[in-house]
């Protein structure tokens, strides 16, 4: 079997036999291709912490006001809880499917195939976000760099905005399609650039807070990082809800592992890494800007409406003056084009996972000779990114806004699903020892009914037309309409699948017993 043809026959999958050095089976992608810390970087690029940190800060805090810092400690948790459940179930099926892969061999195929398409929609839908921010952004520095406002309005023009968009988009898709070493070197860059002046703007935060430079300014206080001390269930909920959002993205470290170098072990200490260092960012970036402006409604408090959507516009000249301001606005464009980029390898792996075992048409399971990637699947994510951005630009911006709010619950969804499909596959191993009950069984469940609660409550507030844009098709919201009918659409395409590879979905091709597979050359 060469790499070109990569998909192998039902009978082949079964019977398959392990790799003469015990190593573990590939799909034809470049093996040994990034490190332990390549791999954290990716996963932690892929979140882009300065992204949501400037598009989050101020509505989190209109939420929960100064217990923001609390929250995204409280939606950290269910995130590290999921992150053991990938730990462990990579360690025995290190496979580049992840989600899809482990659900089908613990609940089946057709759970399984939703857990994929929940992830594949996810990305797809911040993809298009990514190179939307990305897009203003570049415009907006243009402005800044040249001191002119017209070229910071070009942003305004939808055509110009659309074509700089499609633009950022084949860019990032052509440097994923060249492979892991292509995208480790640019990412070590982009996402020290982001890193560093996160810290430089904490610093300053911190000491304009101290100083008392603006009459919005407050003292720090650990009440802040009590969750309790939340107003309201419904306002902890929602906050929880845009915290969960912003450490998306970590288990981007797991879909390369069949790429990493200790495929077994580095990407889970990868994203448990990833993990701490974002957390970190988080709670500092909240804790300084709270200090520096309050969370008040306005300004410059976080929570002003007119400036909570991008909070580091409005706060990167007050706080760090003309000279290093524009550095946040060059952080910010970083780290959504940096993201932009390593976004696509979730996405593409999977589709050739689904694809190798059968789940989806055969052609998107080929690997690039050369580049050792899969080429079809990463340009055909590109493509998909970019028509569904144009399209919901010229449908309706509020369409836009709307699918942005639903991506939320497709993260719930996935990430719930790999979690119990972790503490299902081990129950037989659970009473072994402590450490196999605690991380293959109750850290797993905690985090997927954590996630579940929030699936559950974010549904029930997108039923109302006054989540997200206002928008409703008739009386119902548009984040629900288009949450539900994405997953919906997902079942009408398992359907179709269902008739075409029927092997599959009769659980022929992948169980619980099958090994991974493997490409010889």
């Amino acid at each position: 079997m060469t790499q070109l043809d990569a998909r192998p026959r039902a009978g082949d999958a079964v019977r398959g036999t392990a790799p003469a050095d015990g190593g573990v089976r590939g799909k034809g992608l470049g093996g040994n291709s990034v490190g332990l810390m390549g791999s954290a970087v990716i996963g932690i690029s892929t979140v882009a912490p300065v992204y949501c940190l400037t598009s989050t800060l101020g509505s989190t805090a209109g939420e929960v006001g100064v217990q923001m810092p609390a929250v995204f400690l409280a939606g950290f948790l269910p995130m590290l809880l999921v992150a053991f459940a990938y730990r462990e179930l990579n360690k025995v099926m290190p496979d580049c499917g992840t989600s899809f892969t482990w659900t089908v061999k613990a609940f089946g195929p057709r759970i399984g195939w939703m857990c994929g398409w929940g992830l594949v929609i996810a990305t797809i839908i911040v993809l298009s976000n990514l190179a939307g921010v990305a897009t203003s952004y570049f415009w907006l520095l243009a402005g800044e760099i040249t001191g002119s406002d017209s070229i910071a309005s070009l942003d305004d023009s939808k055509p110009v905005h659309i074509l700089t968009c499609l633009l950022l988009i084949a860019a990032a898709t052509a440097i994923s399609y060249r492979g892991m070493t292509t995208t480790k070197g640019l990412q070590y860059a982009l996402v020290g650039l982001q890193l560093v002046v996160l810290a430089l703007f904490v610093a300053m935060a911190v000491r304009k807070g101290t100083s008392g430079d603006f009459a919005t300014s407050a003292d720090f206080s650990w009440s802040w990082l009590n969750p309790f001390a939340v107003k309201s269930f419904a306002a902890f909920t929602a906050g929880l809800s845009l915290s969960i959002f912003m450490f998306w993205g970590w288990d981007t470290c797991l879909t390369a592992n069949e790429e990493t170098t200790g495929s077994e072990k580095t990407p889970g200490r990868a994203a448990l890494i990833a993990m701490v260092v974002l957390v970190g960012s988080y709670l500092a970036t909240a804790v300084a800007a709270q200090m520096a402006v309050g969370s008040g409604t306005t300004g410059p408090g976080l929570a002003d409406p007119d400036s909570s959507d991008n909070v580091f516009a409005a706060l990167a000249g007050p706080v760090m003056g003309p000279g290093l301001g524009i550095l946040l606005f060059v952080a910010v464009l970083a780290s959504a084009a940096a993201s932009l980029q390593t976004t696509f390898i979730p996405v593409a792996r999977t589709v050739l996972a689904m694809s190798t075992y059968e789940a989806l048409p055969a052609s998107y399971a080929r690997v690039h000779p050369r580049f050792r990637t899969p080429g079809k699947a990463t340009v055909t994510a590109g493509v998909a990114t970019g028509v569904f951005y144009t399209v919901m630009t010229l449908v309706s911006e509020h369409v836009l806004v709307d699918t942005i709010y639903a991506l939320g619950l497709m993260i719930c969804f996935y990430y719930a699903l790999t979690a119990f499909a972790c503490a299902w596959y081990f129950r037989a191993e659970l009473t072994r020892s402590a450490r196999d009950l605690v991380f293959k069984g109750l850290f797993p469940a905690a985090g997927g009914i954590l996630l579940t609660a929030v699936f559950s409550k974010t549904l029930y507030d997108m039923w109302d037309p006054a989540y997200g844009s206002g928008s409703s098709v008739l009386g119902v919201g548009s984040v629900f309409v288009i949450g539900v009918g994405l997953l919906l659409l997902g079942v009408v395409l398992m359907l179709v699948m269902q008739r075409r590879s029927p092997s599959f979905f009769r659980g022929d091709v992948l169980t619980k017993e099958t090994p991974a597979l493997v490409v010889e050359d």
